[in-house]
């Protein structure tokens, strides 16, 4: 013992001065070594006193049992541990007797005994007992682990998630050479073989050693069964260690009888029991809420299953009964619903919430986004633990529709993050009637996801049993990395697109196989039995119930004579239209100490301006506002910031969102200031106008217009009480939203009985700039306003507020700041919400004249539908020849242009800066003003283009045909702007001359 102690105090204290302790543990890791690494890698082995531990140690004995089988027989160890013990014996000094571990290198050039490498290796691997150890034994250990890693990566391609067997679900049917043994070298005489576990899995459990057949069956069923999963390339060893767990773990699967029962009873109830499963344990982590989007399919499904809405509301829409609402309507399967339940597993309330949706599958993704996100907002859930998302989405949709993509690129913002969204793809494998191999490029129609880092879990539909561990996986890893994450359903359709369509048509190989499939109820209760968990009669008795529960809803339902569209809104206002008359508008001017006091904070630097560094610019702009606020006017940005300054103090939270919003696409807002000099150090003027105000949101998008729009949509629906406002960097990008536009702005109350007052800020006027950024199509959602053309409503007190109450959104080009001002507070005001359309000016922004007094703001002063020519012609109307309505900017350039030509007192000119729903009222009583006028409409617009297709007709209802309307503007035109300065400047003179010719 004394000769082995003397041996090893030779040997430690070498070590740092000959290849460094963090070498030689490197060395040792890297060579599978156990105890003696922690010693030797220690950086107390040079005192004397580190002998101690080392030799208590198991490398200690390995070290003595080597040296006495050196003692008995020198040639029995490796020749460089020969040469030591020489040394040592001889009585050499520390460290001088010492010879180098043989490297990697040496390996592979020579035989080495493998008691040469106990002692670095802390204890022989049961593969590596006796005999020599050669290339081939430290490759087959790098292949064990190079196994583990390709099943962890590969696995899913050979998981067996298909129901029916047909086809593989990323349209590959080659199985990866490196999840094959033989691939490594490896034959049946490998099998038994014991290798040990490396720290990247834990197939093992407690065990550190398997055997290769041990290994492959553990990672099978791991990874190859009905499960496969995509999430080895997250850039995060934490969370791909923490799903590697989830998944390798012995008998994490496993579920008891009662557990078993419960799954069997939710599958009779449908297969709803997916989404509960996800519900059950995010009640159990906190969550309170549930946002749902889904498309049609299965729609009912859920209602019924999951939210557990009352089966008469859902038996009353196939009854063909007339609506108890306004409104138009919407079929069955594009309702949503909202419902507040308990959940019996957790004896906790649950909100459940499905959002409308029409039939463009994906459109509702960013709507229940910024509907969650709004929940959250107001329910002070900055970290997503009370409120979270789920959207089903179909497979060919999800990989084929771009709205997708946007959605995910909004799921790790600031502004717009609901920190983790569960995605769940209905895979049927297949679109309407297209096979999966002509609908899409990519291996899965989940590989979106992958551009976000979200794992993805591939399983089969028809094992019900997988499915809720993937969905208890989903729902942890939401609560723990608040992240998003995709559960791909494989499955299958029983019918064809629904229940009366024709499947063999196109797909007569699968539907001869579905035909012959057993329901995957029916296979689970088959297993059931076979398990013995349940008898046959225990099945049919939770089927029977269940019948009955079906048919006493349905008796119930046929007594009903209207359908209720309130009972399936998606988030109810409550109390917000009680006890209010539905035709009172509330004031929108203010007291001029509020537009000062918000107009010069707005106008002042931030507080600790010593040390705050702003921008050289943004000083000449803030003493810019400050003299307007002095002189008690406003430009178009002081406005705006007034009227979200005033909602503020008032309690009314503002949100403005969209691309470069914070500074605006055209310089003139600034509601962010940038530190100059410190990265990310910003200050926010309105957010710090009172003690005691509302949020104050303003938001840089992403480069999306549909997904964002659909999001701010989605956060306008939540809080009526709210004023949520979206711009488009130019008008004319609404165009990538119009599905948004279309399905939910323009018509959402009429089919869903569905309000919102979203604002769309819209950039729009004909500059000389080109086709493009010119025209935000104010035609089309004039087009789309509801009002009847040929309909004069009549005339009362509440003859404007009920023209709003009526129609589907508002419509306006402004052309001051103070109606700006007043538009934007009357949308709090309104005791109802509307969307409203609002194109907004570029060059105006600046123009001197388009300036508004504070006499124009203050209390007693409302909005303005038109405003009507109050100059020299208005003094004198019975002499004026021509009577000119126009709308927005060109009002300037007509204005500019009588000046020059001295017309002044022959024409005068009213704008209409309401343009939907029509303003008959105050249109014919500007006409009557002025009755040996000419009329004429006059527009920057093409004839085919602007408002002109609207009015035309609401002028003749108006003025009950007695008089006659003209255009005067450009002509018709396929773009909506010239691309030349020169043709632009040309266009705009003879629109000019057209307009003024008296």
């Amino acid at each position: 013992m004394y000769r082995a102690r003397s041996v090893i105090n030779n040997l430690v204290p070498f070590l740092p001065s000959a290849v460094g302790p963090e070498r030689f543990a490197a060395w040792l890791q890297r060579s599978g070594a156990g105890p003696l690494s922690s010693l030797l890698a220690s950086r107390h082995y040079n005192a004397p006193v580190a002998t101690e531990p080392f030799l208590n140690g198991s490398s200690s004995a390995y070290v003595e049992e080597m040296y006495n089988a050196w003692l008995a027989d020198p040639k029995s160890v490796h020749a460089s541990w020969d040469s030591f013990f020489r040394s040592s014996s001889a009585g050499a000094p520390p460290g001088a007797a010492y010879q180098a571990p043989p490297n990697l290198a040496e390996l592979g050039r020579n035989q080495v005994p493998v008691s040469s490498l106990v002692p670095f290796m802390g204890g022989a691997s049961p593969a590596l007992s006796g005999g020599p150890v050669n290339e081939k034994i430290i490759d087959d250990h790098l292949a064990v682990q190079a196994i583990i890693r390709s099943y962890q990566i590969r696995g899913h391609h050979i998981a067996k998630l298909d129901p029916l067997g047909i086809n593989s679900a990323d349209l590959d049917d080659r199985h990866p050479p490196e999840l094959l043994y033989s691939h490594y070298s490896f034959d049946e005489a490998d099998m038994d073989r014991t290798f040990k576990l490396p720290s990247t899995t834990f197939i093992g459990g407690k065990e550190k050693s398997l055997t290769l057949r041990e290994i492959l069956r553990r990672l099978e069923n791991a990874y190859c069964r009905h499960i496969g999963v995509e999430f080895m390339f997250i850039n995060s060893l934490e969370q791909c260690n923490w799903i590697r767990q989830k998944l390798e773990t012995p008998g994490i699967m496993e579920m008891d009888k009662d557990e078993k029962r419960l799954l069997l009873a939710r599958l009779t109830r449908a297969t709803g029991s997916i989404h509960e499963q996800k519900n059950k344990m995010s009640t159990e982590l906190g969550v309170e809420s549930v946002v749902m989007g889904m498309p049609h399919r299965g729609r009912l499904n859920v209602l019924a299953n999951v939210c557990r809405k009352p089966l008469e509301q859902i038996f009353t829409q196939f009854a063909a009964l007339e609506a108890a609402d306004d409104g138009s309507g919407d079929v069955k399967y594009h309702l949503g619903t909202y419902i507040e339940r308990l959940n019996r597993v957790t004896n906790k309330n649950i909100r459940l919430a499905v959002v409308a949706n029409p039939s463009h599958l994906e459109a509702v993704d960013p709507i229940v986004q910024g509907k969650t996100r709004a929940e959250q907002f107001y329910r002070g859930d900055g970290e997503g633990k009370k409120v979270m998302s789920i959207l089903l989405h179909g497979d060919a949709a999800f990989c084929g529709q771009g709205v997708v993509f946007e959605t995910f690129h909004l799921s790790d913002l600031p502004d717009y993050t609901t920190h983790g969204t569960i995605h769940i793809v209905v895979n049927n494998q297949i679109g309407f009637t297209t096979d999966p191999r002509h609908s899409r490029s990519s291996p899965y129609c989940t590989d979106v996801a992958r551009v976000v880092n979200a794992p993805i879990f591939h399983v089969n539909s028809d094992d019900p049993e997988a499915v809720m561990h993937v969905c208890k996986i989903a729902a942890e890893w939401r609560n723990t990395f608040h992240k998003d994450c995709v559960i791909d359903l494989v499955s299958y359709r029983r019918n064809g697109h629904n229940e009366i369509d024709e499947p063999m048509f196109t797909q007569p190989l699968m539907y001869n196989i579905i035909k012959k499939t057993k329901p995957g109820l029916d296979l689970y209760a088959d297993q059931l039995i076979s398990e013995g968990v349940c008898n046959e009669e225990e099945v049919k008795d939770v089927r029977d119930k269940y019948d009955k529960i079906c048919e006493e809803a349905y008796s119930n339902a046929r007594k009903e004579t209207h359908i209720k569209y309130k009972d399936w809104l998606d988030s109810p206002w409550s109390g917000f239209f009680e006890g209010k008359d539905p035709l009172k508008v509330s004031p929108t001017g203010v007291k001029e100490d509020t537009l000062v006091h918000i107009g010069k904070r707005f106008s002042s630097p931030p507080p600790n301006a010593a040390e705050f560094v702003i921008h050289k610019g943004i000083e000449r702009i803030l003493k810019a506002r400050m003299q307007m606020v002095e002189q008690r006017s406003v430009d178009w940005a002081l406005a705006e910031a007034m009227a979200f300054g005033s909602l503020l103090k008032e309690g009314i939270h503002v949100r403005l969102s969209g691309q470069d919003v914070e500074r605006g696409t055209f310089s003139h807002r600034h509601h962010v200031l940038h530190h100059q000099k410190v990265d990310k150090a910003t200050y926010r003027i309105l957010a710090n106008l009172y003690p005691d105000q509302a949020p104050y949101t303003v938001c840089n998008s992403s480069l999306s217009e549909f997904g964002v729009l659909g999001f701010e949509l989605g956060f306008s629906m939540t809080n009526p009480n709210a004023l949520v406002c979206w711009e488009a960097q130019f008008g004319d990008f609404n165009n990538t939203a119009q599905c948004i536009i279309d399905q939910f702005i323009s018509s959402g109350q009429a089919k869903w009985v569905r309000q919102s007052g979203l604002v769309m800020l819209q950039p729009h006027g004909l500059e000389g700039m080109g086709p493009e950024h010119s025209s935000a199509r104010l035609e089309r959602f004039l087009q789309m306003s509801a009002d009847d053309p040929d309909y004069f409503p009549p005339e009362s007190e509440e003859f404007a507020v009920r023209q709003l109450h009526d129609i589907n959104w508002i419509v306006a080009n402004c052309s001051t700041p103070a109606n700006y001002f007043h538009i934007l507070r009357r949308q709090i005001a309104l005791p109802f919400r509307k969307p409203l359309i609002l194109m907004t000016p570029k060059s105006l922004l600046r123009h001197p004249e388009a300036k508004s007094s504070f006499d124009e703001m203050t209390e007693a002063t409302e909005f303005q539908r038109v405003i009507a020519d109050d100059g020299p012609a208005s003094k004198s109307p019975s002499s004026v020849k021509r009577l000119v309505f126009c709308s927005g900017k060109v009002y300037y350039d007509l204005k500019k242009a009588r000046e020059e030509r001295k017309l002044a007192d022959s024409v005068a000119i009213s704008r209409v800066e309401q343009i939907s729903p029509f303003p008959y009222d105050l249109v014919k009583k500007e006409c009557a003003k002025y009755p040996n006028a000419e009329l004429v409409w006059s527009q920057e617009e093409h004839k085919n283009q602007g408002a002109w297709s609207y009015v035309q007709p609401r002028f003749h209802t108006a003025l009950n045909g007695s008089r006659h309307v003209t255009y005067c503007g450009r002509p018709t035109a396929a773009s909506p702007a010239t691309g030349s300065k020169m043709q632009h400047l040309r266009e705009l003179a003879a629109l000019l001359d057209d307009t003024l010719r008296v």
